[in-house]
């Protein structure tokens, strides 16, 4: 990290100047937070403790709500942090911290929603056969997939700002530290870095956005020919829901990191899509809107009202 020594900490303007905004920011993003982190606790802890939950759409769903809490305890702390605070600075080695485990969280994400999204295509699609096509090697190497591309992406881009200096200016136009935000503030060519970004993010939504798309647009088929109006409904409902929501993850999430950052109000809303809302209504779409997982919930809360009781 000797190279990285000449500033010792950047400044993070965050979202607003205003006192009086940023209490109200403080609020507002305290109770977002709050909910984020009990929507995914509360995920995981059913599907621990429930027995029925043992198929692979529940695995995946474990390790999507622990993502998710990890995604958004990455920046949410030091932000809110921020916003109560006069001196809004991170160190340099804080700043570097932040943007590896920000980007591992969000490119591990990409891949587990690609694996998720096969695994509801093979349900919906071939329901007799789902236990022999997402067996359990199968699945574990999903998920296994998914957390070794997140973690390679992340290392080989967050190795490489090691190469950099950074000498002024200090003040990083965002509320967290993010790979784009950096590389405008080295005064070193930054041009292998931000083709290294683009590049690989660019090969992680080539590799598993085609999936996503094609198993939703077999879902899709195949939801049209169910005879029941009700049924067709409910199931266009969710399937809608949920391929917004991966939609809206990919798309700002890409904007952000193949596109040259400019400290626009755009990349900052941009970012707290994929960085916040997406963590804070996935256990929403995903997993409280499934019967299943509501009736594990009943069926934990009625448990735990008879042992107190």
């Amino acid at each position: 990290m000797k190279n990285l020594s000449i500033i010792e900490e950047f400044v993070l303007l965050g979202l607003s100047d205003d006192p009086d905004i940023q209490t109200l920011l403080f609020v507002l993003f305290l109770g977002m937070y709050f909910l984020t982190l009990m929507g995914n606790l509360t995920m995981i802890l059913v599907i621990r403790a429930d027995s029925h939950l043992c198929m692979p759409m529940y695995v995946f769903l474990g390790h999507l709500s622990f993502l998710d809490m990890c995604h958004s305890s990455v920046t949410m702390p030091k932000m809110l942090q921020n916003f109560l605070s006069q001196k809004k600075t991170i160190s340099v080695w804080g700043c570097i911290m932040q943007s590896f485990f920000f980007t591992l969280s969000g490119g591990t994400e990409s891949c587990l929603l690609s694996a998720m999204a096969y695994d509801r295509y093979a349900a919906i699609c071939h329901p007799l056969l789902y236990t022999v096509i997402m067996n359990i090697p199968l699945y574990t190497a999903m998920v296994s997939a998914a957390w070794v591309m997140g973690f390679l992406n992340s290392l080989v881009n967050n190795l490489c700002i090691q190469n950099l200096q950074f000498c002024g200016p200090n003040i990083i136009s965002h509320f967290s530290c993010e790979l784009p935000s950096l590389f405008p503030l080295s005064c070193t060519d930054t041009t292998a870095n931000t083709i290294l970004l683009a590049g690989s993010t660019a090969f992680l939504g080539l590799l598993t956005l085609p999936l996503i798309l094609f198993s939703y647009s077999k879902i899709i088929f195949a939801i049209l020919s169910i005879s029941s109006s009700k049924n067709q409904g409910k199931a266009f409902s969710t399937c809608s829901s949920h391929l917004t929501v991966v939609l809206l993850f990919y798309g700002t999430a890409l904007f952000r990191y193949i596109s040259p950052s400019s400290g626009s109000v755009l990349e900052r809303v941009v970012s707290i899509q994929y960085g916040v809302i997406t963590s804070l209504i996935n256990p929403l779409i995903y997993s409280f809107k499934n019967q299943e997982v509501k009736a594990a919930l009943q069926r934990m809360l009625r448990q735990q009202i008879w042992v107190s009781g």
